[in-house]
C-alpha cells in the first residue's frame, strides 16, 4: 500500500491496561488466554505500524475512576522514542476536573495533539458536567476532544456510547469544539452520520473494525458526501492496521475519498505536518 496512513485510535499498553479485568470479553474475542506477564514492547507496536505502512499513530493515554491504565508522561515517553512515527494523546481525570484542565493545558504546549475520554470506562455520558471544562479548555488550545461512540465491547454498559443526545448535545454546546468520534457508532451508525452532517465539526474514525465490517451507510457516507469526515483508525493492539485494511479494495473508494480516509483527513483536523 501506498498510501499515507495516519493511525487516529491507538494505544501501546501497559500491564495495568493490557490485564484489566474489563477487557476479559476482548480477550475471548482474540483468542487470548490468561493476563500478559510482561508489558508489550515499544517496538513491536512500531513494527505492528510498519507491517500495516501506516506513518503516523496517535498514541493514547488512558485514565478512568480507578486512576491511570496508560498515564501522559507514560505515553509522552513512547512519543519521544518515535517522534517520527507517534503523536501524542492526552488523557484526563475527570475526579479533578481543574487538575485536568492545567494538565491538558501543559500537555499541548508540550506538543499533545488532542484529548480523548472514553466514557464507558467511567459510566459518565459526555454531557456530564465534569467533561465542560475540558471541553472549553480544548477549543482554547485548538485541540481535538476524541471518545468512543457505538455499543461496550469491554464489560461496560453501552449506554454513554449513543451520538444521540450526546455528541449532538456537546456539539450544540460547544460549537467550535473538534469531535472525533471513534469505533463507528454501531448500532447507532445512522445517528452518528445524522450527528456528522448537522454539525460541522463532528467526525467520525472506524476504529475498532475493519474494513469489511464497515456498515453499508458509512460505506456510502464515506465515498459520498462524508469524505471529508471519516478517517482511519484501529484500536491497536485489538486490531493491527495490515488486518484492518486487508479489504479496503472492496469498499470501492475512488482515490480522492481513500487518500482522505486514510491520511488526509486526519492531517487536516489534528494538524499533523505531512
Amino acid at each position: 500500500m501506498t498510501d499515507r496512513i495516519v493511525d487516529v485510535w491507538m494505544q501501546h499498553p501497559t500491564l495495568r491496561h493490557s490485564n484489566h479485568e474489563m477487557f476479559d470479553s476482548l480477550k475471548r474475542w482474540l483468542g487470548q488466554e490468561g493476563d500478559l506477564t510482561e508489558a508489550l514492547p515499544l517496538e513491536l507496536t512500531i513494527a505492528a505500524m510498519d507491517a500495516g505502512s501506516v506513518d503516523v499513530g496517535l498514541a493514547a493515554a488512558w485514565y478512568g475512576p480507578e486512576g491511570s491504565l496508560i498515564d501522559n508522561d507514560e505515553v509522552e515517553g513512547f512519543v519521544q522514542q518515535h517522534p517520527d512515527r507517534l503523536r501524542a494523546v492526552a488523557g484526563a481525570d475527570l475526579r479533578r476536573p481543574m487538575e485536568a484542565v492545567r494538565e491538558l493545558r501543559r500537555r499541548v504546549d508540550e506538543g499533545f495533539v488532542a484529548l480523548r475520554i472514553v466514557p464507558w470506562l467511567w459510566e459518565l455520558p459526555p454531557t456530564d458536567r465534569r467533561y465542560y471544562p475540558l471541553y472549553a479548555a480544548c477549543v482554547d488550545t485548538g485541540v481535538p476532544f476524541c471518545t468512543q461512540v457505538g455499543h461496550t465491547g469491554p464489560l461496560r454498559p453501552s449506554e454513554t456510547g449513543r451520538p444521540i443526545p450526546y455528541i449532538d448535545q456537546i456539539a450544540i454546546d460547544f460549537p467550535e469544539l473538534v469531535i472525533v468520534c471513534g469505533h463507528i457508532g454501531y448500532p447507532w451508525t445512522t445517528e452518528m452520520i445524522a450527528v456528522a452532517d448537522k454539525h460541522p465539526n463532528v467526525y467520525i474514525d472506524t476504529s475498532a473494525y475493519t474494513a469489511h465490517r464497515y456498515p453499508a451507510e458509512l460505506v456510502a457516507y464515506m465515498a459520498g458526501r462524508g469524505k471529508r469526515k471519516v478517517m482511519f483508525g484501529t484500536n491497536y493492539p485489538m486490531i493491527t492496521a495490515d488486518r484492518a485494511l486487508a479489504r479496503l479494495d472492496e469498499l470501492g473508494l475512488d482515490d480522492e475519498a481513500r487518500a482522505l480516509f486514510l491520511a488526509g483527513n486526519a492531517d487536516r483536523v489534528f494538524g499533523l505536518s505531512s
